[in-house]
């Protein structure tokens, strides 16, 4: 093979190479545009009382087409809401005060023909898909944390996120999902713990 095909083999191998590691990160950055997101937080509130700090949040998000259909296939899927209360320090990184989350798994049971919904081991069943996902889109009053002592509180934030959790799926779906940005059903928000009432 003489040098000048060799050269150019070459550069159109790395041509390739270079046009196809950019084109995901292309897709997935375009996902995380405003107008190409596919979930959004509609709320995100914070109350603290001597309960202890609770977050009230909704999603507002569709299941991409072939998620549904593997749902409808009787595979499971599951959500995943983590609240992490830090303490902002100056001196060192924040200090973590309380993790915690909760895990909705839901799944379709073909013989009974309908939706259940299992949080923490406790399940619901539902007729259809819709009022499945409206219960697992919302939360209210969920504590999250202890009361914070009033000489830290103006210092402590929630950080936030909502996701569905890709890890559980079965192996031949995770097969490409960094080319599929509708499956990037993730969202994250940061907010500050309001003075004790």
């Amino acid at each position: 093979m003489s040098e000048m095909r060799r050269r150019e083999l070459l550069k159109s191998s790395a041509s390739a190479l270079l046009a196809a590691t950019m084109a995901p990160a292309g897709r997935l950055a375009l996902a995380d545009t405003p107008g190409h997101r596919s979930i959004d937080l509609d709320k995100l509130s914070i109350i603290h009382s001597d309960e202890g700090v609770l977050l009230s949040y909704s999603v507002r998000f569709d299941l991409p087409r072939d998620l549904e259909q593997a749902l409808s296939k009787g595979i499971a899927v599951v959500f995943v809401a983590e609240a992490n209360v830090f303490r902002k320090r100056w001196y060192w990184t924040d200090q973590v005060r309380s993790e915690t989350s909760r895990r909705w798994r839901l799944a379709y049971q073909p013989l009974t023909r309908r939706w259940k919904l299992t949080l923490d081991g406790l399940g619901r069943h539902f007729t259809n898909l819709n009022d499945a996902m409206d219960a697992l889109r919302r939360t209210d009053r969920w504590r999250i944390a202890d009361p914070i002592p009033g000489a830290d509180e103006q210092d402590c934030y929630v950080d936030f996120s909502f996701r569905l959790d890709t890890d559980e799926l079965p192996r031949p779906l995770q097969i490409g999902l960094g080319g599929r940005p509708e499956w990037n059903l993730d969202v994250q928000r940061r907010a500050w713990v309001p003075a004790l009432r």
